[in-house]
């Protein structure tokens, strides 16, 4: 089988992750970096050892350029995405898919109209204990879904912002704890619980000089008839590790920094599958996650190239949490109970 060429566009801390990911998967391999400032391609190009590019068409045009990774800020993903989904190239975007629905669906109907895939970087879908939470939600096995919480409580410090010039802006993050932090653990919420059919939300900016939130909340109402509550922040010392819950007539389960710390369903043994405390988390450290669930996404994502497949969290998907976020914003700025479906102006 044809060994498929990988490129990356953006060269920050999240691409090094994704290089330690490909370098795992058995018949694809980076062959070439990009980024506009020739400094930074240049020192990508010795870090990585692959030709580092600043042109962004010199990069697409690479020989065996199969499949573009953008590791761009969030609100720069559009553009290069386009420029690859052009190019006939196939596309993997770290999350989020864009900072707007308007921007996420121009991206969307690119890669369509273009014929190649697209997927977003959840790599939390992937991990083991989410997928056994999944398979039992899907099987019944808590009854009839009452409730699905989500709580990213994180906290990070001044020089997390202060030494980035997109970090909690409104045109390069799209906003701040919910869009950037709390996202991954949203999506797994919206996984579980289904379409949205309403939510309110609050978002302040409580302790950091930056446009986006550090502090939120919202209530939402999903369309199975279920309640749900999420929390996010960067704000909040010293962050403790996400948690996503499940509560339905039948048992209940909480899943912690990925790991199940929970699992109760009547009329069974309780079971008690770890405790979260060792576990890998971005609630304090944004490098403290480790590249492994990339690459269970990356292998997916190949597969689903190679055999034609649609990639799990392919861009309508992923669609779902931008809309859920984007109404969260809304809501917060008119103080109202928004309804879905949600549409955005930008």
């Amino acid at each position: 089988m044809k060994t498929i060429g990988i490129g990356i566009i953006g060269t920050g801390s999240i691409a090094a992750k994704h290089v330690l990911a490909i370098k795992e998967l058995n018949d694809s391999e980076l062959v070439a970096v990009c980024h506009h400032d020739p400094i930074k391609a240049a020192a990508a190009e010795n870090v990585f050892g692959v030709p580092g590019y600043s042109d962004i068409q010199e990069f697409l045009a690479h020989p065996g350029l199969d499949v573009v990774c953008i590791c761009t800020p969030s609100g720069v993903h559009l553009e290069p995405a386009l420029a690859a989904a052009k190019a006939g190239k196939h596309v993997l975007i770290e999350k989020p898919l864009e900072i707007s629905l308007g921007r996420a669906d121009e991206l969307i109907e690119a890669c369509e109209s273009n014929h190649v895939k697209l997927a977003v970087i959840f790599q939390n879908r992937f991990s083991p204990d989410y997928q056994k939470l999944k398979t039992a939600v899907q099987n019944g096995d808590f009854g009839r879904l009452l409730m699905g919480n989500a709580y990213i409580n994180w906290f990070r410090d001044t020089a997390y912002y202060g030494t980035s010039r997109w970090k909690g802006t409104l045109k390069g993050d799209g906003g701040g704890a919910f869009i950037n932090q709390g996202i991954h653990t949203i999506d797994l919420l919206l996984d579980l619980m289904g379409d949205v059919k309403s939510v309110f939300g609050q978002i302040q900016t409580a302790l950091y000089p930056i446009e986006g939130e550090d502090l939120g909340a919202a209530v939402v109402n999903f369309e199975n008839g279920a309640l749900g509550n999420i929390t996010a922040a960067t704000s909040l010392y010293p962050g403790y590790p996400e948690r996503l819950e499940v509560y339905g007539t039948e048992g209940s389960a909480i899943l912690e920094a990925g790991k199940l710390i929970q699992w109760n369903i009547i009329g069974q043994p309780s079971e008690i599958l770890s405790t979260a405390s060792s576990n890998p988390s971005g609630s304090s450290d944004p490098t403290a996650i480790g590249h492994q669930l990339h690459a269970a996404q990356w292998k997916q994502f190949i597969e689903a190239i190679q055999l034609d497949l649609s990639p799990i969290v392919d861009g309508k998907t992923a669609r779902k949490s931008v809309e859920l976020i984007r109404a969260i914003y809304a809501s917060s700025k008119s103080d109202q109970l928004l309804v879905f479906p949600f549409s955005d102006s930008e």
